[in-house]
């Protein structure tokens, strides 16, 4: 059989020009989630599921492993259950019994350039943020306190309870526990200056 994999990083992004000029595909295994993480349902399934003689396609080295390492890994890992592996957009094939070294040495060097791409990306969206913080730091002050903490300990006063509160306000138990709690604390430490 011949097995895509295919992968794009968020749920709103589009798998579809991937593996288009593959018409021969008998099934395909799909996941939308990030290649920095190993636990994809969709690769588990597709690593399940392919038999011996089967074949992977793939559309890059990129969208199937997250790093060098674990990009060779699950080649050997498919390659060792007699499973070939294709990558469309290098014209890179492996396989049990056609270990070329030179495709060996292709695929290293993709990796590793691969690789080398997504940090520098990474670094530059880092120098992005941390100079639109720079320029701009209202923009950067975090989520503003949405809950109005006099009127929990208003609603305290009444007696109402935690629960009751927090859907008299419509906000989660939790942080309605969070402010009592801290208010607690606070009022037990005053306790301990006075006395």
């Amino acid at each position: 059989m011949r097995v895509a994999y295919r992968r794009v990083s968020t749920t709103d992004q589009n798998l579809d020009r991937q593996l288009v000029d593959q018409p021969d595909i008998d099934k395909i295994f799909e996941d939308k989630i990030t290649g920095a993480s190993r636990d994809r349902p969709g690769l588990k399934d597709m690593m399940a599921f392919c038999r011996e003689n089967d074949t992977i396609v793939v559309h890059s080295l990129d969208r199937l492993g997250r790093d060098i390492r674990d990009l060779l890994n699950i080649v050997e890992e498919l390659n060792a259950k007699g499973v070939a592996v294709e990558f469309v957009s290098e014209r890179l094939k492996f396989s049990k019994d056609d270990d070329d070294p030179l495709a060996r040495l292709q695929l290293h060097m993709l990796a590793a350039f691969a690789q080398w791409e997504r940090n520098i990306a990474k670094a530059r969206q880092a120098e992005g943020i941390a100079r639109a913080k720079a320029t701009h730091p209202e923009k950067y002050q975090g989520r503003p306190v949405s809950i109005d903490k006099d009127r929990i300990n208003t609603l305290r006063a009444e007696g109402l309870g935690a629960a009751a509160i927090a859907k008299k306000m419509q906000i989660g138990r939790a942080s309605v526990y969070r402010h009592l709690k801290t208010m607690n604390d606070t009022t037990s430490d005053e306790m301990n200056i006075t006395s």
